[in-house]
């Protein structure tokens, strides 16, 4: 494995509308394990609901879980209360970032705290730019990237949606969606 002070951070930011943006992260967060990386995992949207690849994190001793969200803030009872969460999360990450523990930082689900105007893309920019460490891999995941973290992103996969079960009435399946 490359030494942090041979090694160049990657910004990796996964959006848009398909599915797979999560999944695709893990499997990163999975690689780097296996390579030896110490890895943080950050939850924005995801509460306390059990899901797989938490259940397989939980194997690895170099991987960190937090799922810290409220859970589907879509269907939000108390915004006021989703923008305090995700505010104290984004706190706490910046946090996890700074304290130069983890090679590996995925904020999952984070893009969509943007799309709510609940933490400003232009905020997390500029915390990129100027505070993330440079041997660090950071990874966003979630709909609605911010413009400004799209712009200071090293890598951006937008996903499109050609086809979902769920539009034929399949309900998400143990396994493949959680």
């Amino acid at each position: 494995m490359k030494s942090r002070t041979n090694r160049h951070g990657i910004v990796l930011v996964n959006t848009g509308e398909g599915k797979g943006k999560s999944s695709s992260a893990f499997g990163m967060v999975f690689r780097a394990a296996g390579w030896g990386m110490k890895v943080c995992v950050i939850q924005y949207i995801k509460g306390q609901w059990q899901t797989g690849e938490q259940r397989a994190a939980q194997k690895f001793d170099t991987i960190e879980w937090h799922a810290l969200g409220d859970g589907f803030t879509w269907d939000t009872k108390n915004p006021a209360q989703d923008i305090q969460t995700s505010r104290a999360i984004w706190q706490f990450s910046q946090e996890k970032i700074l304290s130069e523990e983890f090679d590996v930082v995925l904020l999952d689900e984070i893009n969509y705290c943007c799309g709510y105007n609940w933490i400003l893309g232009a905020e997390i920019a500029q915390f990129i730019t100027t505070q993330k460490p440079s041997w660090m891999h950071l990874i966003l995941t979630g709909r609605n990237a911010a413009p400004e973290v799209l712009e200071v992103a090293d890598t951006v996969t937008e996903m499109q949606p050609l086809k979902h079960a769920f539009a034929a009435g399949i309900k998400a399946e143990q396994g493949i969606e959680f």
